[in-house]
């Protein structure tokens, strides 16, 4: 369903609305702080020079959080080396805007949660961030990622499994206190 033939977007005010979700997005991609700003300021540039083509407020949505996925998956890959880790405001962010994280953001555990959602291959990383973070269906994550659904719910079902089995050979040695 469209909105009005009228639709006139205001820039400043889409850039205002939709800042936060792109770096965001950007900055869990990339686990990279200025990476990630630097990716979030050229799909907000790429947004101006695209604005016409865009006919609504969910057109606008989807196509920045598909962009944001490709530009951070692009950067990464023009980085060449991929250094484990998130910075530790990751973990700030996310307990104030959804009150998720209830560990102390420093800890030992959180960094290496951070670190293990770092070292997932990109794919399963988009499709677990797109999915928990912006509370995305894996339809949409199909249409965002142009990929076949039975893909992302393979790359989802992955992404968990890895996840599981990296974090619980971790807390066995946190366990163990080595």
């Amino acid at each position: 369903m469209r909105e009005q033939l009228s639709w006139q977007p205001d820039f400043e005010q889409l850039v205002d609305e939709h800042q936060s979700m792109v770096f965001s997005l950007a900055w869990r991609m990339t686990g990279d702080r200025g990476m990630a700003e630097e990716v979030a300021q050229d799909v907000l540039l790429e947004l101006d020079r695209n604005l016409r083509k865009l006919s609504s407020a969910d057109h606008v949505r989807f196509w920045l959080r598909k962009v944001t996925v490709h530009r951070s998956t692009d950067a990464l890959r023009r980085r060449n080396t991929r250094e484990p880790g998130w910075d530790e405001g990751f973990w700030v962010e996310l307990e104030e805007r959804h009150g998720l994280v209830e560990s102390d953001e420093g800890s030992a555990m959180s960094m290496r949660i951070e670190e293990l959602m770092a070292s997932l291959p990109e794919s399963q990383r988009a499709a677990l961030i797109l999915r928990y973070q912006e509370d995305l269906t894996p339809e949409e994550i199909a249409a965002t990622l142009k990929a076949p659904v039975a893909t992302i719910k393979s790359q989802l079902q992955r992404g968990l499994k890895l996840l599981r089995l990296r974090a619980s050979n971790y807390l066995k040695e946190y366990v163990r206190g080595t």
